[in-house]
């Protein structure tokens, strides 16, 4: 399994060298809420079906709840993602 890295602004997955996969975010701040929204996840061709995509959204659901942040999922595979999880669905704006 490839180790997740954190990148600015992205957590990421490298195989030979090469991203294989990353999901984008940027932090903002919104009536005093600190938050980041989330506005991409790619999984380059090939290594889809593998669960990558769905690793990245829950690294940076654990980096948003770590750092007491909410969440706005541009991303609709996240959203879909975080909003099925008991764990993080509350993390969502």
């Amino acid at each position: 399994m490839a180790e997740i890295k954190a990148g600015t602004n992205q957590f990421y997955m490298e195989e030979n060298g090469e991203v294989i996969a990353r999901i984008e975010y940027f932090p903002s701040d919104h009536d005093g809420k600190k938050q980041i929204t989330i506005t991409h996840t790619i999984v380059n061709e090939g290594h889809n079906g593998k669960g990558l995509g769905k690793q990245l959204v829950n690294q940076v659901a654990e980096y948003a709840k770590t750092n007491q942040l909410h969440i706005i999922a541009e991303c609709s595979y996240a959203k879909k993602v975080l909003e099925n999880s008991e764990e993080y669905k509350d993390l969502l704006l």
